[in-house]
């Protein structure tokens, strides 16, 4: 049996999942993530990666020597008991769980690291649109809501189910606190394009980290079932320059 065109297949197949993610939002039939607008997001890639290889490695050599032996009848050796197979088929799974458990801790802690954030928002979950709290450079706090736009007002060129009157607008470049409540039941504020996701519970504030890398729209929806019309609560982020945020600020005074 040929090693080769069984291995690159399936490496292929893994490629394959992996590029299917080329939007910032959710597509039909779509197997692999989404575009990734965040540092975070893009660890998360790379991690998934490096484990999907590992899997397709292990599998092809499973499939190989399982081919050998019921396929090719290879002959078995008989013998009561092997020190060095043993210390083998321990120690390689054990440097395998290494390998994939460091860089899973990394990004674990990576994720709850303490900055300097530039940019403060507060989220609020409502049954079913959001609040949002913004403060400006003088200290001042700015609210706003926002709500999903029905398909009588959508147009052709929306996202149905996706687009919100009012966007969340995050400047590029800017580490951005972000701190998630609910003043009815639990929402969950989750947009994956940039791999972010906080539990929205009432009473108490989660607080996220997040960068935009590149400007862009990024969509998301509530994540925690919430009633009748949970599925009604899009979420739409914008990453802009510097200037373009600042000048949003100003238009909400």
């Amino acid at each position: 049996m040929c090693v080769f065109p069984l291995y690159f297949s399936l490496l292929g197949f893994g490629l394959f999942v992996l590029l299917m993610g080329l939007f910032n939002y959710s597509e039909p039939w779509q197997l692999g993530f989404q575009a990734a607008g965040s540092p975070v997001l893009g660890e998360i890639v790379h991690l998934h990666a490096e484990v999907l290889f590992i899997l397709v490695l292990i599998s092809t050599v499973v499939i190989i020597l399982f081919s050998r032996v019921y396929v090719i009848k290879y002959p078995l050796l008989s013998f009561c008991e092997g020190g060095v197979v043993e210390m083998v088929w321990t120690m390689i799974p054990g440097i395998i769980l290494i390998l994939i458990g460091m860089p899973s801790l990394r990004l674990l802690y990576s994720m709850e690291e303490v900055v300097e954030v530039g940019v403060r928002v507060k989220v609020v979950g409502h049954q079913w649109y959001w609040s949002y709290e913004v403060q400006n450079l003088g200290g001042d706090i700015l609210e706003f809501d926002s709500y999903m736009v029905g398909g009588e007002d959508l147009g052709l060129e929306g996202n149905r189910l996706l687009e919100a009157d009012n966007r969340l607008l995050l400047p590029v470049g800017e580490e951005v606190s972000i701190l998630v409540t609910a003043a009815d039941v639990l929402h969950s504020f989750a947009v994956p394009s940039l791999g972010v996701k906080m539990d929205g519970v009432p009473g108490r504030l989660n607080q996220l980290l997040v960068k935009v890398n590149r400007p862009g729209v990024y969509y998301g929806q509530c994540s925690e079932i919430c009633g009748a019309n949970h599925s009604f609560m899009p979420i739409v982020v914008e990453g802009v320059s510097i200037k373009e945020y600042n000048e949003w600020m100003k238009s909400l005074e």
